[in-house]
């Protein structure tokens, strides 16, 4: 049997920040194929994002607080003689950005601010300093992760 191979997606670089990056997360915060509202709620966060840090880039910021969020290890479940077992595993590049991305969305509809362009920017920005729900869920993950250590070699 022969294996397929599957086409990789190339993104198109946004029209303002020129960064395949910023496409790639507006397609995933897109809803129901509505990308120009996803652009504009992004754009919106990212004007947030300037006026609260005057001094620095904020796709800078945004970057790194995807850089900030992005899991090394995850959590897999392993079912081993009747009992499961948390095993982690190594994940790479792309997987990590994913799941920062994915979280990053997905704490910042969590938030109580009104608009979705202030809860993503909050969000980004607690991000960036250390703090918010996605990085404890990292957190979380490591610490799950470095106590099922001895069940890495299964």
């Amino acid at each position: 049997m022969r294996k397929r191979k599957f086409k990789k997606k190339i993104y198109k670089k946004d029209y303002k920040y020129k960064s395949k990056l910023v496409t790639y997360f507006v397609n995933n915060l897109m809803k129901n194929g509505k990308k120009n509202l996803a652009y504009k709620i992004f754009y919106n966060a990212l004007n947030i994002i300037n006026n609260k840090i005057n001094d620095i880039n904020p796709l800078i910021i945004f970057k790194k607080s995807l850089k900030n969020i992005a899991p090394k290890k995850l959590i897999k479940n392993k079912k081993i003689g009747g009992s499961n077992y948390n095993i982690p595993i190594e994940i790479n590049k792309k997987k990590q950005i994913y799941i920062s991305i994915k979280w990053l969305i997905l704490y910042a509809k969590k938030r109580k601010e009104k608009t979705m362009s202030n809860k993503l920017a909050n969000e980004i920005i607690a991000a960036y300093n250390g703090l918010g729900d996605a990085i404890k869920k990292r957190n979380n993950i490591y610490k799950i992760a470095e106590s099922n250590k001895a069940f890495k070699n299964l």
